[in-house]
């Protein structure tokens, strides 16, 4: 199977109209320079000499009716030797029999499985097979009436249960029901009736709270970090696009301010942000435990499926205030910069022009635009420097 692309579904193409526009004047290499990658992550057909196409002959070869009829043959023999549900010369259920199938301990209790098919195969057998003890399964026997008893005392006391909850219209809960219970005469611990109200789906009617989330400020308007991978922070910006727009969601870096990715859409849900994140993981090799991810309370941000990859990755996240820009500074800057740039006195007519006016504007800001802040160096060059000061520092 192949790996993965660590890139999101809109880098490739974009990368690729990059080029074609281009018209000749840049090489396949110097756009994937731009962009730092590799040429062959961006390799597709019409970008580069194409590989040579296998013959057809070639696939005839691997794929012989006498290599099917061999490999059918081998199934057959494999097949032969685990009949009945046996395993080769073992004696024991054959692991992708139709007794042990993965999900099965899921769907029945262990010494259920035991004394349903101890006659077949042995008590012994089972329990070796399911690494659990004889003595268990034997003491589970002789409680059997014990249990028996139980159950149908558990049972008159649903009967009863249900009846309370349906003469007080279901309005009644757990603690009503007990006490009516009590006043009934019953001796009946309430951890038992809170127990079997949640078995069988019973519970009073009441207000329901509003479930807040809330995610602390670990920025404060410190838009400054020591360190690659400290502090990220993102946001979404529009662009008009003739009577539409086209939503852009971007990932920097705080201490080199360097984009570390980006998704464009016709939508601003969830999944714009998401994947702006996931390429801004993939950037950094997967590996950003701990990084601090800054943002605006926007719904995107506060979604359960953006939280819920933050903390598949370990992101640790943060929120500024409602309503106050002063709390994402750094990425309203980088806005502002971008519309400047790119969509100074000009109305974008097609989506396909915005997306790649808008690749090409970011690619250069990561490799070639100096910025103020980084002494006048581009984002990659700050990033080269501070990583060769730091491996002088950690060989010092």
């Amino acid at each position: 199977m192949a790996r993965p692309s660590k890139y999101n579904v809109e880098f490739r193409p974009d990368a690729v109209a990059l080029w074609r526009a281009s018209a000749g004047r840049r090489t396949f290499k110097d756009v994937a320079a731009d962009l730092n990658v590799n040429p062959e992550t961006l390799r597709a057909p019409g970008c580069a000499t194409p590989r040579p196409a296998r013959s057809p002959a070639a696939g005839r070869r691997r794929k012989t009716p006498r290599s099917r009829l061999a490999r059918l043959r081998a199934e057959t023999a494999r097949l032969l030797k685990a009949e009945k549900g046996m395993a080769a010369r073992a004696g024991d259920p054959a692991a992708g029999g139709r007794l042990f199938r993965v999900g099965d301990e899921g769907k029945t209790r262990r010494w259920d499985f035991v004394s349903a098919h101890a006659e077949a195969f042995g008590v012994q057998r089972i329990c070796r097979v399911l690494e659990v003890s004889r003595s268990g399964f034997y003491r589970w026997i002789a409680g059997g009436k014990a249990r028996a008893e139980r159950q149908a005392d558990d049972d008159a006391l649903v009967a009863e249960i249900r009846d309370i909850h349906t003469e007080h219209k279901e309005t009644y809960g757990i603690r009503r029901i007990h006490a009516e219970l009590r006043g009934f005469g019953h001796t009946v611990n309430r951890k038992r009736v809170e127990r079997l109200m949640r078995k069988h789906g019973l519970e009073g009617r009441h207000l329901r709270r509003r479930k807040r989330t809330t995610v602390p400020d670990l920025v404060n308007r410190d838009f400054h970090a020591g360190h690659l991978d400290e502090k990220w922070c993102g946001d979404i910006t529009y662009v008009q696009v003739g009577g539409s727009w086209l939503y852009l969601a971007c990932v920097l870096d705080i201490c080199s301010r360097r984009v570390l990715g980006w998704s464009m859409a016709t939508h601003m849900r969830a999944e714009l942000v998401i994947d702006a994140l996931k390429m801004a993981v993939a950037t950094r090799g997967g590996n950003v435990g701990g990084v601090i991810f800054h943002a605006d309370r926007g719904s995107q941000y506060t979604s359960a499926g953006f939280a819920q990859v933050c903390d598949g990755f370990r992101i640790r996240r943060s929120m500024g205030r409602g309503g106050s820009s002063y709390d994402n500074a750094l990425a309203e800057s980088f806005w502002q910069g971008l519309k400047r740039e790119t969509m100074h006195q000009r109305l974008f007519s097609t989506v396909r022009q915005a997306r790649l006016e808008l690749f090409q504007w970011l690619t250069y800001y990561n490799a070639r635009r100096r910025h103020s802040t980084l002494n006048y160096l581009s984002p990659v060059e700050f990033e080269q420097q501070h990583q060769r000061e730091r491996r002088l520092t950690l060989a010092a």
